[in-house]
């Protein structure tokens, strides 16, 4: 067993693991946060869609159909903005 000098401390890593689906997203255009989405075309960085897919986002949106699944989670978020 190591011993620390007097005043370190040992940092645990703790990354969340995001792979990359190789799902449908080549043929849905799936809701992300605008912010998240804007970050992750200039960094190229992976984001998560409202169903849960997560990609590297490289192609216009406006190319494929709305995700079935990512538009009723959106529309009953929204709904539930109107109920008071």
């Amino acid at each position: 067993m190591t011993e620390l000098a007097p005043g370190a401390q040992t940092i645990t890593d703790e990354r969340t693991d995001l792979r990359v689906d190789e799902g449908d997203h080549e043929r849905f255009s799936h809701y992300v946060p605008k912010n998240k989405l804007t970050e992750a075309m200039v960094m190229g960085t992976p984001v998560v869609a409202l169903c849960g897919k997560v990609w590297v986002p490289s192609r216009n949106p406006d190319r494929f159909p709305v995700c079935p699944e990512c538009k009723e989670i959106w529309e009953s978020m929204r709904s539930g903005d109107d109920e008071s």
